[in-house]
């Protein structure tokens, strides 16, 4: 015999079927807030807001019916600013409560857009008459990071940007560099020159003894090839050092 509730269920079914869902509507003060924020940003720009708000406004569109200030507050807590906040890795993103696929996604096109303009500054120009923007670029891709990265910018004759290519990644205070491989690559890209650089997660640009071997190491490789080294910089999360500057090469 069938039970009731197997009887029933067809005549449910019917019954809803055709039915849209109802929308849900955002709470009276999530949607002026929300318009608030919306509203200061346009008419001050980023600078008329601290990096939490800034964060929100983000948040917005992968959270669109629910108050993110907390969730702004706790991202901020976790990782300092806003702008260590979209370069956290995926896995710490997640660890956080609230944090799924859809803040993920917007956190990381936030970044992708910011390091993709910086790069358009200074890909296919003269580095030393962009010298400023290239440090710029070297800040937004890698200051923030929490592990270390060693990336290489090869110029041609010109001293023009002609690849920007990321070597090698690490823990928080090592990152392995082949110089051969370094080299092997500028002799692919008929590079004629090329510029060294990696961040210091610790916030500090003071090079390292392995540093100074390492930058030796491949110097000594360009010069066997007649490619120039033009430096090497340190990424500090608010300033870097010149390894030409400082008299290291």
């Amino acid at each position: 015999m069938s039970s009731f509730r197997d009887q029933l269920l067809p005549h449910l079914l019917e019954s809803f079927d055709g039915l849209k869902p109802i929308p849900v509507e955002q709470p009276s003060y999530i949607k002026d807030h929300r318009q608030r924020l919306r509203a200061r940003f346009m008419g001050g720009g980023p600078t008329a807001m601290p990096d939490y708000e800034l964060l929100e406004l983000v948040l917005f569109r992968a959270i669109p019916r629910r108050d993110v200030k907390p969730l702004a507050h706790a991202l901020m807590t976790r990782f300092g600013d806003f702008n260590r906040v979209i370069s956290a890795p995926e896995a710490r993103l997640r660890d956080l409560e609230g944090v799924g696929d859809a803040v993920v996604v917007e956190l990381k096109i936030v970044e992708a857009a910011a390091q993709r303009m910086a790069r358009a500054k200074v890909l296919k120009t003269h580095v030393v008459s962009s010298w400023d923007a290239l440090i710029d670029y070297c800040h937004t891709a890698m200051a923030h990071r929490e592990t270390e990265q060693f990336r290489v910018l090869y110029l041609d004759r010109k001293n023009v940007l002609i690849a920007d290519e990321e070597q090698g990644k690490g823990t928080v205070d090592h990152v392995p560099v082949y110089p051969r491989e370094v080299a092997k690559r500028a002799l692919e890209l008929n590079a004629s020159a090329l510029i060294l650089v990696h961040n210091h997660p610790s916030g500090d640009p003071t090079p390292s003894a392995a540093d100074i071997d390492m930058t030796a190491q491949i110097a000594r490789a360009c010069d066997a090839l007649g490619i120039d080294l033009h430096d090497h910089l340190i990424i500090g999360k608010s300033t870097e050092l010149s390894f030409k500057s400082e008299g290291f090469l």
